[in-house]
């Protein structure tokens, strides 16, 4: 008997092997400011500290921005690329979207962005989680635990940190 119960339910077939297991990434920089001030920073001004030329879909030259409930990349010839859906947006304390950059929405994962008073400052601290709809989970996760500190050491820069 391989269960008390005769009808168990069978381990999902829908989330990649070792997705389930892959712990969220978790990062963070201490940034001079406000919580408002670091928040806009992050959000209104991301076109122009985000490393496109080494994590952008159309490299330097093209334009990232928060666009109503889109995080949205144009080309400097204007194609689109759309990173995420912005579905929880509590400015300035924190935005949750879907992230995809580079891919479609059928293969996102989830990024939750929050801002609190640290001193004198903001600490912003990123949470990446949601392994199992990214297209190769143990890849994607790879990436982002090589890309977040550079990506918030340049926006810390940008804030004057």
């Amino acid at each position: 008997m391989d269960s008390l119960f005769s009808h168990a339910q069978e381990p999902s077939e829908d989330i990649p092997d070792g997705a389930a297991s892959l712990e969220p990434l978790v990062n963070s920089v201490v940034v001079p400011g406000g919580v408002a001030h670091a928040f806009a920073g992050f959000t209104d001004h991301t076109h122009l500290w985000w490393p496109l030329e080494d994590h952008g879909v159309y490299g330097a030259g093209s334009y990232v921005e928060f666009e109503e409930n889109l995080i949205l990349e144009t080309a400097d010839d204007g194609r689109t690329s759309i990173w995420g859906t912005l579905d929880d947006w509590q400015p300035p304390f924190s935005f949750h979207a879907t992230w995809h950059p580079g891919s479609t929405a059928l293969y996102s994962t989830e990024l939750l962005v929050v801002f609190h008073p640290e001193g004198e400052g903001t600490e912003v601290r990123i949470f990446h989680e949601g392994w199992e709809g990214a297209e190769d989970p143990v890849a994607a996760r790879a990436r982002y635990a090589a890309a977040w500190p550079g990506i918030l050491a340049r926006y810390a820069r940008f804030m004057g940190a």
